[in-house]
């Protein structure tokens, strides 16, 4: 499928109580050749989304009534939308802020203010990516850049060599490029990987992060500041 072709098959909710902003990016948006609805509210934003099925849906959170964080849990809890990708935009930038909302199952956050064309270029990296962990007609394998993850066999190749991780590492980037771009809180690393009922150390996650980027490469997992960690190439 042509760039062109897989843009106009994207279809964005862009969600924003300012009026101007809600014009701005649904022009831009628009001018790219995606599928846009707007809805200037929470509650138009979850009645919009069961009609429209977005692929993607720019959510932001300070809102009246309903704020975009209670927005993504009511779509996170809705099967149809399990998969859409949901990137909070909002002019707040404090730690706890982008903690609650990737907590709640978002994929990106941007800052307010933001260039038009610079968000646009987030939007198609968020697609992308979105798009291709699953490039393999077998579903236990993903093939993303140059690596190949084999979930039955546990295990990484890079450029065609096998890596060595232990079971925990392994674990940990699967996960992580289960999403690609996704922000993962170290909360969510803890809960899906050392599960609730077990007891470890601040640092394990840092070490485990650590030894994965010296066997597979210290570009892959970038560090959030204050959040968590995520997958990138």
């Amino acid at each position: 499928m042509s760039q062109i072709a897989s843009q106009m098959a994207s279809k964005i909710l862009v969600v924003d109580d300012e009026e101007d902003i809600r014009e701005i990016l649904q022009f831009n948006l628009k001018k790219e050749g995606y599928i846009v609805e707007a809805a200037k509210s929470g509650r138009e934003a979850l009645a919009v989304a069961e009609t429209f099925l977005p692929d993607l849906i720019i959510l932001d959170i300070m809102m009246p009534e309903m704020d975009g964080v209670e927005v993504c849990k009511n779509l996170r809890q809705n099967e149809k939308f399990s998969d859409t990708i949901i990137a909070f935009l909002t002019a707040r930038n404090e730690d706890y802020t982008q903690v609650a909302a990737l907590d709640t199952g978002g994929d990106d956050f941007i800052s307010k203010p933001i260039k038009p064309m610079v968000l646009i270029s987030r939007i198609k990296a968020l697609l992308r990516r979105s798009a291709s962990p699953d490039e393999s007609e077998n579903k236990h394998i993903s093939v993303i850049h140059n690596l190949t993850i084999d979930r039955e066999q546990h295990v990484v190749m890079k450029e065609g060599v096998k890596i060595d991780l232990a079971k925990k590492e392994f674990q940990l980037l699967n996960l992580m490029i289960s999403k690609p771009g996704k922000v993962f809180t170290r909360d969510e690393i803890f809960r899906k990987i050392w599960g609730n009922d077990v007891i470890v150390g601040n640092r394990t996650i840092d070490v485990h992060i650590r030894k994965i980027r010296e066997k597979v490469g210290e570009e892959i997992i970038k560090t959030v500041k204050g959040i968590g960690y995520k997958f990138d190439f």
